[in-house]
């Protein structure tokens, strides 16, 4: 039974106490009902309602990475920019290819996704432009060497990034040193316990400075629940707002459903009292004629009571070279992906902003 049906029931006028406790048991059994991953647990959050962004009450977002015209990269835990500004008839700068991947939606986003380099300065053009308006910034933020963090070789840099934030004066996620579990990480990262320790530093630098304004978005790789241990990772209740993962089906594989790759990663998560966030998601361009099939799937994977944000990875830049289709993701000019998507984002689930919806293209 599907989250989106349990939304429909409870919508339902309630006539007596006996209509009450059956629409109850049936609300317990669905939610217990899926991949395996047990009753969605009772949210809670350190984010102040107002100041920095909360889950929705029902539902939850949609939001996209869209990369800047003519830009590669994805702010890899690096020093680069991944977000320069770009021509925009609206005036303001960035946006334009956001908007234009909302003309092929039919809606407005409610997340706008950037990506930062730890000494990259921010926020810049497009995090400045999302704020403005009404979409939610996600701040993807590289990672740089944990023991040296701790140490408070970088308190100064960390200092001035808060201060920015703050001032930016606009509800943010903000998604620090992601996908900290991946091998590739491992150089910087050192061990579980120095990550800890590097985050719970860095917002306590923030929490110096008085920043309010964010929602601190904690997100290893899903795969890093299949086998390995990215729950290890994890800095504690207390310490993080939203629970996040990314999932990309992997290059290793033919065809993946989202189910598959989200499963470890929810059963892990059901035992946290936090809302849920994919915060990378994508169809490779490499399914073919599968790939509104995968779509339309993942709208029901994610239709789940405790993920309250999803936020398309629309990009082919992780690609290796033209003929890499297994690291492509863009839709845009895969007419029946791009309509099962726009399915997706239009469906009530994912708008509980109630945005207006037009019929794209």
């Amino acid at each position: 039974m599907r989250a989106r049906s349990r939304t429909a029931r409870a919508r339902l006028p309630i006539v007596g106490t006996a209509l009450l406790a059956t629409a109850a048991m049936i609300a317990t059994v669905a939610a217990a009902c899926g991949d395996g991953a047990g009753a969605a647990p009772a949210i809670t959050t350190t984010a102040r309602a107002g100041v920095a962004p909360v889950p929705p009450k029902e539902g939850a977002y949609f939001g996209a990475w869209v990369p800047p015209d003519g830009k590669k990269g994805d702010g890899k835990d690096g020093d680069g920019d991944a977000a320069s500004p770009s021509a925009s008839p609206s005036g303001k700068p960035g946006m334009e290819p956001v908007t234009r991947f909302e003309r092929e939606l039919g809606r407005r986003l409610d997340i706008v996704q950037s990506y930062r380099g730890w000494k990259a300065d921010f926020p810049a053009a497009l995090e400045k432009s999302t704020a403005d308006g009404d979409r939610y910034l996600l701040l993807t933020w590289a990672g740089a060497d944990t023991r040296k963090i701790v140490q408070g070789e970088y308190d100064e840099l960390i200092r001035r990034r808060a201060r920015a934030v703050k001032q930016l004066g606009q509800p943010i996620f903000l998604r620090w040193s992601r996908d900290m579990d991946a091998s590739s990480a491992k150089k910087r990262v050192h061990s579980p316990k120095d990550f800890v320790a590097a985050w719970k530093h860095l917002r306590t630098v923030f929490e110096r400075e008085q920043v309010q304004n964010v929602a601190w978005v904690w997100c290893p790789t899903a795969r890093g629940f299949g086998g390995a241990d990215a729950g290890a990772y994890y800095p504690g209740d207390d310490h993080v707002d939203w629970i996040c993962a990314d999932a990309h089906p992997g290059a290793d594989v033919d065809y993946r459903d989202l189910s598959e790759s989200l499963k470890p990663f929810l059963q892990w998560a059901r035992e946290r009292p936090k809302p849920i966030m994919i915060a990378e998601f994508g169809v490779p361009a490499s399914y073919g004629e599968r790939r509104a099939e995968w779509l339309r799937e993942a709208s029901k994977t994610l239709q789940d009571p405790q993920v309250k944000a999803v936020v398309y990875f629309d990009s082919d830049e992780r690609a290796k070279n033209a003929r890499d289709k297994r690291r492509a993701f863009a839709v845009t000019g895969d007419k029946h992906a791009l309509s099962a998507l726009r399915e997706l984002a239009t469906t009530p689930y994912f708008n509980p902003r109630n945005l207006p919806v037009t019929s794209g293209g």
